[in-house]
């Protein structure tokens, strides 16, 4: 039974309410609107199919928003002009879209866009991602835009097609959970930490049926960056959509934005979101309290993200068959020590932590140093925003002197499908989302940490952590 109008409410219900179509019954979902349909190349070719066949234009196209990512090679294209996609399906896919992008009306960041870049990282950036909306794409790390005060979400193939056409989703409501951050991170803990712990309290499957509301002082303290880089997680844990509530910090990184609104509309806008926040009393269907001042740097063993450790903690013992598969794959045994592992790629990216304080993150620790011979290390910006800042700030300078390969943006080495790929029995360390089987190559054995945990191992050429490199020599 669904609680009186005027009795508290969660962030989720309100946003939830307030795009309620049609009501949930015993029998049928409930129909939501959805205020923004992101779009690429991979998961968007049988939505756009469905509509050819149905003889129907897409319901929205002002509100559809389409870029290029996953398929896209990060190298340049030749002296031919032709670009090395990896696969003959990989430029189908980008070709495709461009194809669809055109004939429906539909906005597209094609290469030529000075905004192209992972959907997740450019969708904020332009400021079309903003509080209070019902956000979809046809991925699962959606749950980005949360960040924002925003419901987002991952969708399937055919629900593409479903919101391409009517701009509305049917989808059964989910339970509603609040972790609550208490005290300040420590010194060189930084969000991706916060989130690999969360992960590991509720493992992958811990959030299931659930929306997320991050709450507390530790939260708060977060710029719009980290708060994206958290709620990218969110699905890791299984759980549906991930969200904070809106405040100064998002209404100063909206202000100014492409997509925003402009001047007064803006201020009145701004007033509106600050409203977006769990009202006090609110009830939720479960509730967790963790201490943030207690967490450390963070790195992943094992083939899901919940199989985490602090840094120069050993290999916990397997509680489970699963568990036991992974360290076998992973060639861990549980006592062994993470920095005996050589580190043979390092990834810098994705729409985790592709954003420019992450990259700024990286060339603070590379500055002065040096890869390690053996590493190969990629660092791939998020957007052409994101590329443009770092190379007017120098960053790319201090990435390439220190020995690592500054890439075009994408989503790159985060998965085994544009050209960027680990060799089997290789071990990564990579910012990116998730360490499954396979997930950067076949047979590829990936860490995740953070950006700074990352560049620290790429120096020292095994797993390792900031605090084990050695200081630079001042000039004289």
């Amino acid at each position: 039974m669904s609680a009186p109008e005027s009795s508290p409410k969660s962030l989720f219900d309100k946003l939830w309410n307030a795009h309620l179509v049609q009501a949930q019954t015993e029998a049928t979902p409930a129909i939501i609107y959805i205020d923004l349909h992101l779009v690429h190349e991979v998961t968007s070719p049988q939505g756009f199919d469905l509509l050819r066949e149905k003889g129907i234009p897409v319901r929205r196209p002002d509100l559809t928003l389409a870029t290029l990512d996953h398929s896209t090679p990060t190298l340049p294209a030749g002296a031919d002009g032709i670009r090395p996609y990896y696969t003959e399906q990989a430029r189908h896919q980008v070709h495709t879209l461009r194809d669809n992008c055109r004939e429906f009306g539909i906005e597209l960041h094609d290469w030529d866009s000075p905004s192209r870049g992972i959907v997740h990282v450019m969708g904020p950036e332009l400021g079309a991602t903003r509080p209070g909306m019902t956000i979809v794409c046809g991925d699962s790390h959606t749950s980005t835009h949360g960040a924002f005060g925003a419901l987002a979400f991952g969708i399937g193939t055919t629900e593409v097609g479903h919101v391409l056409a009517t701009q509305c989703l049917l989808q059964t409501k989910p339970k509603s959970m609040r972790i609550n951050v208490a005290g300040k991170l420590a010194g060189g803990v930084t969000a991706k930490d916060l989130a690999l712990n969360i992960i590991h309290y509720l493992g992958m499957n811990g959030g299931t049926g659930y929306v997320i509301e991050y709450a507390g002082e530790a939260v708060r303290n977060l710029d719009m960056e980290s708060r994206m880089t958290l709620c990218n997680l969110t699905i890791e844990a299984g759980a549906r959509a991930g969200m904070i509530a809106p405040d100064a910090t998002t209404i100063e990184y909206l202000r100014g934005r492409p997509k925003a609104p402009k001047d007064a509309a803006f201020e009145t806008a701004a007033e509106s979101w600050l409203q977006l926040a769990s009202d006090p009393g609110a009830e939720f269907d479960h509730e967790i309290n963790l201490d943030g001042s207690a967490i450390r740097p963070t790195i992943t063993y094992g083939t899901d993200p919940g199989m985490s450790v602090a840094i120069g903690e050993p290999v916990p013992p397997a509680a489970n068959e699963s568990q036991a598969k992974a360290l076998k794959y992973m060639g861990f045994s549980a006592g062994q020590s993470l920095g005996e592992r050589k580190v043979d790629v390092v990834f810098i990216g994705s729409c985790t932590n592709g954003r420019i304080s992450d990259l700024r993150a990286v060339a603070k620790v590379l500055h002065g140093r040096h890869v390690a011979g053996h590493v190969r290390m990629l660092v791939v910006p998020g957007s052409e925003d994101v590329r443009k800042q770092a190379e007017d700030e120098g960053l790319h300078e201090t990435i390439i002197k220190a020995g690592a390969e500054w890439r075009l943006p994408g989503c790159s080495m985060c998965l085994a499908m544009n050209g960027d790929i680990v060799a089997p029995g290789e071990t990564a360390v990579s910012t990116s989302n998730r360490n499954f089987e396979g997930r950067q190559g076949s047979g590829s054995r990936t860490l995740l940490a953070s950006p700074e945990t990352a560049a620290a191992c790429a120096v020292i050429g095994h797993v390792a952590g900031v605090s084990e490199l050695q200081p630079l020599q001042e000039s004289r």
